[in-house]
């Protein structure tokens, strides 16, 4: 087993803090953007409609965050952004579209920071190789957002989408249950696919900086 290196840590450090400022408010300013779009101004309410980090970030996802960055591998959250789905105005997708606007801003930030990643390593500007490095963990926990909270387990967005596309009395019942066992499945599914997901998540990394 090999161990990081103290530059290593830093770098992570560095992105995960990135995150806090720029990851996590895109991803809960763009659901509440969604919702106001679409008619519902609860988010709008709360001073959610902003990219200002401190109305968006959970001290214990954050600091969770921190820590599982230094480990290698990222978990962690911010608040979730309240709507009330009875105010959106396309009642039979509004919700999908609520939920797909967090992962999609994280994807949206991914390829700004590819293509930024891309422009230092090809034209040589003399920057310091940390940053290369740590735009590349950026851009990666940007793809790690964006592709696990589409899993379709609550309270991940991708539930949103699954309901979606059962019957009402589907969706209720499957609604209650996931609530209820939710994160028990959440974890079993990360335990059986975790690797898979990794493999796709640096796919997709690899393929957005050239690599």
């Amino acid at each position: 087993m090999s161990f990081p290196t103290l530059d290593q840590l830093i770098y992570r450090l560095i992105a995960a803090g990135l995150v806090l400022l720029v990851g996590f408010p895109v991803h809960e300013a763009a659901h509440a953007w969604a919702a106001y779009l679409q008619g519902d101004a609860t988010a709008k309410m709360f001073g959610r409609l902003t990219l200002d980090p401190r109305v968006h970030l959970d001290k214990t996802g954050s600091v969770l965050l921190m820590i599982s960055a230094v480990a290698g591998w990222v978990i962690g959250w911010a608040k979730p952004t309240p709507y009330n789905a009875a105010n959106l105005r396309n009642h039979r997708n509004g919700e999908v579209l609520v939920a797909l606007a967090g992962p999609a801003a994280n994807m949206v930030v991914a390829v700004v920071a590819a293509i930024v990643f891309r422009l230092v390593v090809s034209l040589q500007l003399g920057l310091p190789i940390a940053v290369a490095i740590v735009l590349l963990y950026f851009i990666q926990y940007q793809v790690l957002l964006a592709i696990f909270n589409l899993l379709p387990i609550p309270p991940l967005d991708g539930s949103a989408l699954l309901l979606r596309f059962l019957s009402p009395r589907q969706a209720w019942e499957v609604r209650g249950m996931l609530a209820q066992y939710g994160l028990i499945v959440l974890l079993v599914i990360v335990v059986l696919i975790g690797p898979v997901l990794a493999q796709v998540i640096s796919t997709v990394t690899y393929a957005l900086v050239g690599i």
